[in-house]
């Protein structure tokens, strides 16, 4: 029988500055990574202020993780040691393969109205730690779409749902990654086998998340699923709109220096040491 998964916990975005002095909000970071094995960490910036976010995030390293850079409004300029450059807008997607070592940049032209989009860390394993690195660039009009009605939809970034597979290939760890929207007084239940961690982040509205013990969580929040092998979401007199993430944890140690996560310190050590001899790019 089918085991609806409760909200185990609510996280409360806090106000944070990245980069070279963006606003943000860190919806969630070292505090969960247990919890939320294998995603590391979540930012959300949002602001019509250039001056919250012009400055952008200058060339900085990333070694042992994906970064996963989702735009909703405005555009991102990128460009790294790998010789790729680009610029991804409303509904496009980043996504880093740091492996072995990457440098890049990420710089977001100056907007009149809002910028917005989320960045998700998702830990590599022991085993690809150092693996090449590599970088993806999806256009929205490559992310499929499913219509469920009542101004409702799924966008599959990553994984499968709903018979449509997103256009990440060749993940190293298994991530399903949606976009989805839920219209007034919509209620939508779908599975998410039991080893595996989620969240819900909502950017939009409320949803309402369980089933015998269901809970109303804000904008600006993120749910972590509890136990089960179902997710029950539904809204009230308003549409939601929210990221939902799952995948399996690595279980592995985390040894973690700003934007490198390595299994132990002495692997973290080497990276810093690599980086500051200019060593670190493979």
């Amino acid at each position: 029988m089918a085991s609806i998964r409760e909200v185990a916990k609510v996280i409360h975005g806090q106000p944070a500055r990245d980069g070279a002095g963006v606003k943000l909000t860190r919806m969630f970071s070292r505090d969960e990574a247990e919890l939320l094995d294998p995603f590391l960490m979540l930012d959300h910036f949002g602001s019509d202020r250039p001056e919250d976010y012009i400055a952008g995030f200058p060339m900085h390293p990333h070694r042992g993780i994906e970064t996963v850079t989702y735009m909703l409004d405005g555009y991102v300029d990128h460009k790294d040691s790998l010789g790729n450059h680009g610029t991804i807008g409303p509904g496009d997607v980043q996504w880093m393969t740091a492996g072995s070592g990457v440098l890049h940049e990420e710089m977001p032209q100056e907007a009149k109205g809002w910028m917005q989009g989320l960045q998700l860390w998702v830990n590599l394993p022991k085993a690809n730690k150092m693996m090449p690195p590599r970088y993806r660039e999806i256009k929205k009009e490559d992310i499929p779409v499913f219509d469920l009605g009542n101004g409702s939809n799924i966008k599959v970034i990553a994984g499968e749902s709903q018979g449509l597979v997103g256009p990440v290939k060749d993940l190293v760890v298994d991530v399903k990654y949606l976009d989805m929207s839920l219209g007034p007084r919509t209620f939508l239940e779908h599975e998410m086998p039991a080893e595996r961690n989620g969240f819900v982040m909502v950017y939009e509205g409320e949803l309402i998340i369980g089933d015998k013990h269901p809970k109303t969580v804000p904008a600006g929040s993120v749910a972590v699923f509890g136990p089960g092998d179902m997710y029950r979401l539904g809204t009230g007199r308003r549409t939601a709109k929210f990221i939902l993430a799952s995948a399996k944890p690595l279980k592995e140690p985390i040894a973690w220096g700003g934007p490198i996560v390595m299994n132990t310190r002495e692997e973290l050590d080497l990276a810093f040491s690599e980086l500051k001899a200019g060593a670190f790019i493979k």
